[in-house]
């Protein structure tokens, strides 16, 4: 009886000790494939072909700012996508110890969001030109239902990064003009998840009788005792907000081959961020009558786990290298974008806790790096009217064994349309809409901080409609 007394507390101290640090890690800071494209109503319309080398929209200012150098006189624009986006879970999941956990397939987790974007360009000689831009150039938010199967991987989870860009060209010559610009990003991020008191305890004894510390003899025993005093069903929140400031660059450059032709080269820079923020629970009372146990509690020096506390976590926002062609004549335009992003440089994420009862934990993902391509043009009714249309091919950096229910990214194909009208010769709207046909997002079984797996698929679909209006003078 003596050592069942005394073992009791070791374990839920043991429980505690070892997954407070894993259960408040922001998975959802490896989302998939968070970037966005939506910065302009116009590019939308011909699935951003051309999108640094047409030189027709203020947008350069963020894609290519070399481009700045075809806007004549002062530009004032705005754009504001809807971003439709549904995602459905179909398949299983299971604790641990290999039980089936509870709850549906978590409706649907999407969401419609407005991504805005403004810009000011100005020609302020026969050489120079400055712009600034506001956009939002990565950000993603999905929400299941609360007691879905996959609660203990993901609940809730937004995040976003504003940019405010400042940018100048210069006409090296006629045919040929350089840019650069200044970036200033804000990132935020908001994230939940269930924790499953149960099966960390569970694994805990697992751990203990592996290394030899209790006997496998007495498995069963403790294995009964954890499951009266922490059942299954014992679950929590965790909340984690944080946010940071941080400045990258971008250099392009602008070539007209011929009267019609030309290309462009940019790149932008990675942003490394060092994320603030804080961590809260929500904690059964049963679980918190144990921590508040002077047997319990004594085990920890200061702060016991599962209580408020700060922490930190770095995370980057990656690169992109995108080349553009443009082909400009009479009554069409045509274009080809290819862009790369340097996915791979999110290899893992590493976070820090103010708690000492809350070690630092770093979860694995070895991203990939992926390619946007696509071809798109337009074609002048008249003077006034303009109909535009693209395809594109979006690959994915994430892959079926460490996907994320956060974000189910996987390969998307664009079919995308659009119109502009000029009300006069200094006043423009455009309008754009695409939809996104999404690959099956398969998880092969991807684990939560306890070890909880799921395995399924997510079905995906989004669509984009998008709306500007440019002012010239």
């Amino acid at each position: 009886m003596q050592m069942k007394l005394h073992t009791r507390p070791l374990a839920i101290a043991a429980l505690s000790l070892a997954i407070a640090g894993a259960i408040v890690a922001p998975q959802a800071a490896h989302a998939s494939a968070f970037q966005l494209k939506e910065n302009s109503a116009k590019a939308l319309g011909r699935a951003f072909a051309g999108s640094a080398a047409a030189g027709d929209d203020a947008s350069v200012i963020v894609n290519n700012p070399a481009a700045m150098s075809m806007l004549e006189g002062n530009t004032f624009q705005a754009d504001v996508t809807g971003i439709n986006f549904s995602t459905k879970f179909h398949g299983t999941a299971t604790d641990a110890q290999g039980r089936p956990i509870s709850g549906g397939n978590g409706g649907d987790a999407g969401t419609t969001i407005p991504v805005p974007a403004f810009y000011i360009a100005s020609k302020v000689s026969d050489r120079w030109h400055i712009g600034l831009g506001l956009t939002a150039p990565f950000g993603f938010k999905t929400d299941y239902d609360s007691d879905w199967k996959g609660r203990y991987n993901a609940i809730k989870s937004d995040f976003k990064s504003y940019d405010a860009t400042l940018s100048a060209s210069f006409d090296v010559t006629d045919d040929f003009a350089i840019g650069a610009s200044f970036i200033a990003q804000k990132t935020t991020a908001e994230l939940t998840s269930a924790v499953n008191y149960n099966s960390a305890a569970l694994g805990v004894l697992q751990q203990g009788i592996a290394a030899g510390a209790i006997p496998v003899q007495a498995a069963a025993q403790y294995a009964g005792l954890i499951n009266a005093v922490v059942p299954r069903g014992t679950d929590g929140i965790a909340k984690i907000k944080g946010d940071d400031w941080a400045y990258g660059w971008q250099l392009g450059g602008l070539w007209k081959l011929t009267a019609q032709d030309r290309i462009a080269l940019n790149y932008r820079s990675a942003i490394k961020h060092h994320l603030e923020g804080t961590g809260n629970f929500t904690v059964p009372a049963n679980v918190s009558g144990l921590l508040s146990n002077p047997a319990i509690s004594s085990l920890f020096q200061g702060q016991p786990p599962f209580t408020h506390t700060d922490g930190t976590a770095g995370f980057e926002t990656p690169a992109v290298a995108t080349a553009s062609f443009w082909h400009q004549d009479q009554k069409f335009g045509f274009g080809i974008d290819a862009s790369w992003t340097k996915w791979d440089s999110f290899k893992n994420l590493t976070v820090n806790y103010s708690n000492p009862n809350q070690p630092s934990t770093t979860e694995v993902y070895d991203w990939r790096n992926t390619w946007f391509v696509s071809v798109g043009g337009e074609y002048y009714v008249n003077d006034k009217f303009t109909l535009r249309g693209g395809v594109a091919v979006d690959t994915t950096p994430t892959y079926a064994d460490t996907r994320s229910p956060r974000v189910p990214d996987s390969t998307r194909k664009w079919l995308a349309f659009g119109m502009g009208y000029k009300v006069s010769e200094k006043f423009e709207i455009n309008a754009g809409y695409a939809h996104i046909f999404v690959n099956k997002a398969h998880m092969n079984g991807v684990e939560s901080a306890t070890a909880d797996t799921l395995v399924g698929e997510n079905d995906d679909k989004g669509n984009l409609l998008s709306l500007s209006a440019k002012y010239q003078f």
